[in-house]
Protein backbone atom coordinates (compact mmCIF):
# COMPACT_ATOMS: atom_id res chain seq x y z
CA UNK A 1 0.00 0.00 0.00
CA UNK A 2 1.34 3.52 -0.83
CA UNK A 3 2.43 5.08 2.11
CA UNK A 4 2.62 8.82 2.01
CA UNK A 5 3.58 9.99 5.08
CA UNK A 6 3.12 9.47 9.13
CA UNK A 7 0.33 11.91 10.63
CA UNK A 8 0.04 13.17 14.52
CA UNK A 9 -3.00 13.62 14.76
CA UNK A 10 -4.51 15.17 18.25
CA UNK A 11 -8.44 15.74 18.27
CA UNK A 12 -10.78 14.72 21.28
CA UNK A 13 -13.92 14.65 19.40
CA UNK A 14 -14.51 11.32 18.73
CA UNK A 15 -16.66 11.25 15.73
CA UNK A 16 -14.56 13.89 13.89
CA UNK A 17 -11.39 11.90 14.92
CA UNK A 18 -12.77 8.44 12.68
CA UNK A 19 -14.65 10.53 9.92
CA UNK A 20 -10.73 12.63 9.44
CA UNK A 21 -8.81 9.50 10.33
CA UNK A 22 -10.37 6.82 7.47
CA UNK A 23 -10.06 9.46 4.71
CA UNK A 24 -6.36 10.07 5.32
CA UNK A 25 -5.66 6.15 5.79
CA UNK A 26 -7.74 5.77 2.43
CA UNK A 27 -5.55 8.24 0.97
CA UNK A 28 -2.53 6.56 1.73
CA UNK A 29 -1.60 8.26 4.76
CA UNK A 30 -0.49 6.03 8.51
CA UNK A 31 -1.80 8.25 11.16
CA UNK A 32 -1.36 8.05 14.92
CA UNK A 33 -4.82 9.54 16.68
CA UNK A 34 -4.16 10.93 20.24
CA UNK A 35 -7.70 12.33 22.19
CA UNK A 36 -5.68 14.62 24.70
CA UNK A 37 -2.78 16.94 24.22
CA UNK A 38 -0.29 15.16 26.33
CA UNK A 39 -0.66 12.11 24.51
CA UNK A 40 0.47 13.95 21.74
CA UNK A 41 3.70 15.18 23.44
CA UNK A 42 4.75 11.56 24.76
CA UNK A 43 3.85 10.54 20.77
CA UNK A 44 6.16 12.95 19.29
CA UNK A 45 8.75 12.31 21.92
CA UNK A 46 9.12 8.70 20.86
CA UNK A 47 8.51 8.72 17.26
CA UNK A 48 9.23 10.29 14.00
CA UNK A 49 6.17 12.08 12.01
CA UNK A 50 5.92 13.85 9.04
CA UNK A 51 3.66 16.26 9.76
CA UNK A 52 1.18 17.76 12.92
CA UNK A 53 -2.63 17.96 12.78
CA UNK A 54 -3.77 19.57 15.89
CA UNK A 55 -6.72 20.48 17.80
CA UNK A 56 -6.63 23.65 19.90
CA UNK A 57 -9.50 22.85 22.52
CA UNK A 58 -7.89 19.39 23.89
CA UNK A 59 -7.74 18.21 27.41
CA UNK A 60 -4.61 18.02 29.50
CA UNK A 61 -2.56 20.41 27.08
CA UNK A 62 -3.97 22.20 24.41
CA UNK A 63 -2.89 22.60 21.07
CA UNK A 64 -0.88 25.92 21.26
CA UNK A 65 1.12 23.98 24.35
CA UNK A 66 1.58 21.05 21.80
CA UNK A 67 2.78 22.83 19.20
CA UNK A 68 5.24 25.03 20.97
CA UNK A 69 6.54 21.42 22.64
CA UNK A 70 7.14 20.52 18.82
CA UNK A 71 9.03 23.12 17.75
CA UNK A 72 11.32 22.90 20.76
CA UNK A 73 12.78 19.85 19.10
CA UNK A 74 11.98 20.36 15.10
CA UNK A 75 11.71 23.80 13.43
CA UNK A 76 11.24 21.85 10.47
CA UNK A 77 7.78 19.85 10.87
CA UNK A 78 4.60 20.72 9.17
CA UNK A 79 1.74 22.20 11.85
CA UNK A 80 -1.68 22.64 10.88
CA UNK A 81 -4.60 23.40 13.54
CA UNK A 82 -8.21 22.55 12.98
CA UNK A 83 -10.32 24.56 15.61
CA UNK A 84 -13.59 26.10 15.97
CA UNK A 85 -11.77 28.90 17.68
CA UNK A 86 -12.04 31.89 14.42
CA UNK A 87 -10.87 34.96 16.24
CA UNK A 88 -8.28 36.90 14.83
CA UNK A 89 -6.44 36.54 18.08
CA UNK A 90 -6.96 32.97 18.07
CA UNK A 91 -5.20 32.20 14.92
CA UNK A 92 -2.63 34.58 15.98
CA UNK A 93 -2.27 32.69 19.10
CA UNK A 94 -1.66 29.52 16.89
CA UNK A 95 0.87 31.12 14.17
CA UNK A 96 2.93 32.53 17.41
CA UNK A 97 3.19 28.79 19.17
CA UNK A 98 4.97 27.70 15.84
CA UNK A 99 1.85 26.78 13.29
CA UNK A 100 2.39 26.51 9.77
CA UNK A 101 -1.57 26.86 8.82
CA UNK A 102 -4.73 26.96 10.49
CA UNK A 103 -8.42 25.65 9.42
CA UNK A 104 -11.83 26.67 10.96
CA UNK A 105 -14.12 23.91 11.60
CA UNK A 106 -16.66 22.98 10.11
CA UNK A 107 -13.50 22.51 7.42
CA UNK A 108 -13.18 21.03 4.20
CA UNK A 109 -11.65 17.88 3.29
CA UNK A 110 -10.61 18.53 -0.07
CA UNK A 111 -9.03 21.43 1.53
CA UNK A 112 -7.16 20.02 4.03
CA UNK A 113 -5.72 17.13 1.66
CA UNK A 114 -4.64 19.57 -0.52
CA UNK A 115 -2.91 21.41 2.62
CA UNK A 116 -0.98 18.42 3.43
CA UNK A 117 -0.13 16.85 0.36
CA UNK A 118 1.64 20.68 -0.05
CA UNK A 119 3.14 21.15 3.29
CA UNK A 120 4.79 17.35 2.50
CA UNK A 121 5.90 18.05 -0.69
CA UNK A 122 7.40 21.42 0.20
CA UNK A 123 9.67 19.56 2.88
CA UNK A 124 10.84 16.69 0.66
CA UNK A 125 11.82 19.83 -1.65
CA UNK A 126 13.88 21.37 0.92
CA UNK A 127 15.28 17.98 2.00
CA UNK A 128 16.57 17.79 -2.00
CA UNK A 129 17.62 21.42 -1.58
CA UNK A 130 19.75 20.64 1.13
CA UNK A 131 23.30 22.68 -0.54
CA UNK A 132 21.29 25.27 -1.22
CA UNK A 133 22.64 28.86 0.05
CA UNK A 134 22.12 32.17 -0.12
CA UNK A 135 24.45 35.02 0.08
CA UNK A 136 22.97 38.54 1.57
CA UNK A 137 26.12 41.22 2.02
CA UNK A 138 27.92 39.66 4.86
CA UNK A 139 25.14 37.28 5.44
CA UNK A 140 25.14 33.59 4.79
CA UNK A 141 21.65 31.87 4.47
CA UNK A 142 21.00 28.07 4.32
CA UNK A 143 17.62 27.18 4.15
CA UNK A 144 17.45 23.49 4.90
CA UNK A 145 19.49 23.80 7.70
CA UNK A 146 17.11 26.50 8.83
CA UNK A 147 20.42 28.92 9.64
CA UNK A 148 20.73 32.66 9.31
CA UNK A 149 25.24 32.98 10.18
CA UNK A 150 26.57 36.63 10.34
CA UNK A 151 30.20 37.55 11.50
CA UNK A 152 29.18 37.88 14.81
CA UNK A 153 26.01 35.62 15.76
CA UNK A 154 24.49 31.73 13.80
CA UNK A 155 20.22 32.01 14.14
CA UNK A 156 18.04 28.95 14.08
CA UNK A 157 14.78 30.14 12.27
CA UNK A 158 11.44 28.75 12.13
CA UNK A 159 10.21 26.57 8.68
CA UNK A 160 8.01 29.51 7.86
CA UNK A 161 10.45 32.28 8.72
CA UNK A 162 13.37 29.99 6.22
CA UNK A 163 10.03 29.52 3.30
CA UNK A 164 9.49 33.45 3.65
CA UNK A 165 13.36 34.31 3.27
CA UNK A 166 13.79 32.40 0.38
CA UNK A 167 11.08 33.73 -1.60
CA UNK A 168 12.40 37.14 -0.87
CA UNK A 169 15.88 36.27 -1.67
CA UNK A 170 14.24 34.71 -5.00
CA UNK A 171 12.67 38.31 -5.66
CA UNK A 172 15.48 40.04 -4.42
CA UNK A 173 15.99 44.09 -5.56
CA UNK A 174 12.20 44.12 -7.00
CA UNK A 175 9.41 45.19 -5.61
CA UNK A 176 7.03 41.93 -4.36
CA UNK A 177 3.18 42.92 -3.79
CA UNK A 178 1.74 41.57 -0.32
CA UNK A 179 -0.53 38.89 -1.97
CA UNK A 180 2.07 37.43 -3.83
CA UNK A 181 4.24 36.79 -0.57
CA UNK A 182 0.74 35.76 1.01
CA UNK A 183 -0.14 32.82 -1.85
CA UNK A 184 3.54 31.92 -2.45
CA UNK A 185 4.53 31.61 0.92
CA UNK A 186 1.29 30.64 3.55
CA UNK A 187 -0.98 29.40 0.27
CA UNK A 188 -3.41 32.49 -0.07
CA UNK A 189 -3.82 35.96 0.69
CA UNK A 190 -5.95 36.44 4.01
CA UNK A 191 -5.89 39.31 6.50
CA UNK A 192 -5.15 36.91 9.56
CA UNK A 193 -2.22 35.78 7.51
CA UNK A 194 -1.04 39.43 6.25
CA UNK A 195 -0.68 39.90 10.29
CA UNK A 196 1.17 37.16 10.70
CA UNK A 197 3.18 37.77 8.10
CA UNK A 198 3.90 41.19 8.86
CA UNK A 199 5.09 39.47 12.26
CA UNK A 200 7.54 37.36 10.34
CA UNK A 201 8.91 40.45 8.18
CA UNK A 202 9.92 41.95 11.58
CA UNK A 203 12.13 38.79 12.74
CA UNK A 204 13.52 38.29 9.57
CA UNK A 205 14.95 42.20 9.61
CA UNK A 206 16.42 41.61 13.16
CA UNK A 207 18.14 38.77 12.22
CA UNK A 208 19.35 40.77 8.99
CA UNK A 209 20.64 43.65 10.84
CA UNK A 210 24.41 42.73 11.13
CA UNK A 211 24.68 44.04 7.39
CA UNK A 212 23.10 47.63 6.69
CA UNK A 213 23.57 46.77 2.90
CA UNK A 214 20.67 44.43 3.48
CA UNK A 215 17.53 46.25 3.11
CA UNK A 216 13.76 44.40 3.77
CA UNK A 217 11.77 47.63 2.89
CA UNK A 218 7.58 47.80 3.38
CA UNK A 219 6.47 49.54 0.43
CA UNK A 220 2.87 51.08 1.90
CA UNK A 221 0.21 49.95 -0.03
CA UNK A 222 2.03 47.61 -2.49
CA UNK A 223 4.51 45.01 -0.67
CA UNK A 224 8.24 44.91 0.19
CA UNK A 225 11.28 45.53 -1.71
CA UNK A 226 14.29 43.46 -0.66
CA UNK A 227 18.02 45.02 -1.58
CA UNK A 228 20.85 42.60 -1.40
CA UNK A 229 24.18 44.29 -2.48
CA UNK A 230 25.45 43.14 -5.79
CA UNK A 231 28.21 39.98 -5.39
CA UNK A 232 31.90 40.96 -6.18
CA UNK A 233 32.73 38.83 -9.27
Amino acid sequence: MLDKGYILFAEDDESLAIMVKDTLEDEGYRILHCSDGQTAIDAFDKLKFDLCLLDIMMPKKDGYAVAKKIRQQSDVIPILFLSTKSQEEDKLKGYDSGADDYLSKPFSMPELLKKIEVFLRRTKKLAADSSEKFTLGSILFMPAELKIQTATDNFRITQKEADLLKFLCIHKNKVVKRDEVLINVWGKDDFFLGRSMDVFMTKIRKYLSADASVILETIHGIGFRFTVPLQKQ
